[in-house]
């Protein structure tokens, strides 16, 4: 028999990858995403991709119906601003959404279903004081919507009492890749590469010097299967350990794109983090993963694909 897979979030930036992984590797996938900031151009033609809300409960008819093997789970509302204007919307989404989920998974009975649940490390971590952080920081979010994804974590030990679910968590520091959206508060890399391609001038909120960790969306997808397929619960970081200041990122891309003009700095925007670097030093122990995809080779592969993408 093969293994079937249910993403929530499929049609993602990083789920339409994971997709396209796991059909490769001969998983029959279904997919759930309300298409509100993913795009179905995302995905392989023909594709099962159920448009929905991931707190409908059809979503448990839809587990009901395909009994999945792994469960996937990448969507949420991942804005920090909006989370900020409408918290209860944000939990509602991020916590209610994983809820409804893991209450399909456990109305399957008897089933085994492994979940790999999808978060985000800086969001968690908030600033800590020892970089790079490992999994043994104490959690500290600053928003509503790191508090949400962090709370999605301490139900996943629950169920997996009440019905055996098994599971793992994925914190990831900054992805960028192709496919990564450039519009509203998506990755610094998708903005700038755009941007640059349409000759326009780019704004550097604060003097540029906050730092990121930075990892090839190829380089997570082979994180997440890695843990989709063993038993380890975590939760995981997946980072490259290495800050890479906003100038550094800015200054990689303009030489990709042919872009000669410099930034405009812009005030600084309030809540952004200031510096932050993952230490993956326990994924690679128990799996064996580290990043095979240097930042300078990932920026270029970006810029190649936005290049494409561009009229």
């Amino acid at each position: 028999m093969g293994k079937t897979a249910l993403i929530t979030g499929a049609a993602g930036f990083i789920g339409s990858h994971l997709v396209d992984r796991l059909v490769s590797d001969g998983y029959t996938v279904v997919g759930i995403d309300d298409l509100s900031s993913g795009k179905q151009a995302n995905l392989p033609d023909q594709f099962d991709l159920r448009v929905m809300d991931i707190r409908d409960p059809e979503v448990r008819d839809v587990i009901a119906e395909i009994r999945p093997d792994f469960v996937f789970h990448l969507a949420a509302q991942i804005s920090v601003s909006v989370s900020a204007r409408e918290p209860q919307l944000d939990a509602d989404v991020n916590i209610g959404g994983a809820l409804n989920l893991f209450e399909g998974i456990r109305a399957l009975g008897d089933k085994p279903t492994k979940v790999v649940y999808v978060t985000s490390g800086g969001t968690a971590y908030g600033e800590p004081k020892v970089l790079p952080a490992d999994e043994s920081t104490t959690t500290h979010p600053l928003s509503p919507y790191g508090a949400s994804k962090l709370a999605v974590e301490t139900y996943l030990p629950i169920y997996e009492r009440l019905c055996g679910l098994e599971y793992s968590i994925v914190r990831l520091a900054n992805i960028y890749g192709p496919r990564q959206d450039p519009h509203g508060e998506a990755g610094v890399v998708a903005i700038f590469a755009r941007a640059m391609l349409g000759g326009k001038l780019l704004t550097i909120f604060g003097d540029g010097n906050d730092e990121r960790d930075y990892v090839y969306v190829g380089d997570v997808v082979e994180a997440i299967v890695k843990l989709g397929e063993n038993n380890e619960t975590g939760p995981f970081n997946i980072g490259s350990g290495v800050g890479t200041s906003t100038n550094r990122i800015f200054e990689i891309l303009a030489q990709n794109c042919g872009h000669d003009a410099d930034a405009v700095h812009g005030p600084a925007r309030e809540g952004d983090i200031n510096r932050i670097s993952l230490d993956a030093t326990r994924i690679e122990k128990q799996l064996g993963w580290v990043p095979q995809v240097s930042l300078e080779e990932g920026l270029k592969s970006t810029v190649n694909w936005f290049r494409l993408q561009t009229p």
